[in-house]
């Protein structure tokens, strides 16, 4: 998860990326960093992905959220595999965390009040996000992650194998 602070409040986003193509699948932009939050993602992915998810694995940092039954018990009965960082462990964040200094550089940092709003704010992450999955080019893929889905005819129809690297991260 990452926080942006506003004169008009906070906004919490908390992502979840297919790390190998580096796609935002589900996000959340909320003003509460809370288990609801945490829900509406998982229950965004599972719509979205349903039972091709099983298998995946579904990576965290240890984070309060992700220690709680609930979560644990969302992840079992949709066939997901929990998967935690041990503590001090930045290197399995990394491409989380690349992706939100990317975000902020690209769209935060240095216009903290060009922002009219909170809705304002997040207006901008959810197209920024658009923008991420949709035109901009991973050097691997030599397209964007969309396009490489399109390409490979996997958009409904990922399989553990594609998303065997799912991470979500809270920080």
């Amino acid at each position: 998860m990452t926080q942006f602070i506003t004169p008009y409040g906070k906004l919490y986003l908390s992502p979840v990326i297919d790390f190998y193509t580096r796609e935002i699948l589900s996000y959340d932009i909320s003003e509460n960093a809370d288990y609801a939050q945490i829900r509406r993602i998982l229950q965004s992915l599972v719509a979205n992905y349903g039972s091709h998810l099983r298998g995946a694995i579904l990576h965290s940092d240890q984070g309060w959220q992700y220690q709680m039954p609930r979560y644990q018990a969302f992840l079992r009965n949709h066939g997901i595999l929990q998967s935690m960082s041990r503590k001090g462990n930045c290197l399995d964040n990394a491409p989380t965390e690349n992706f939100f200094g990317r975000l902020k550089t690209e769209l935060y940092y240095d216009k903290k009040f060009s922002y009219h709003s909170l809705q304002h704010l997040n207006l901008a992450i959810s197209q920024y996000i658009k923008y991420y999955n949709n035109e901009r080019i991973v050097s691997r893929l030599q397209c964007s992650p969309v396009q490489y889905k399109n390409k490979m005819n996997i958009i409904k129809y990922i399989t553990p194998r594609v998303l065997n690297s799912l991470f979500i991260l809270m920080g």
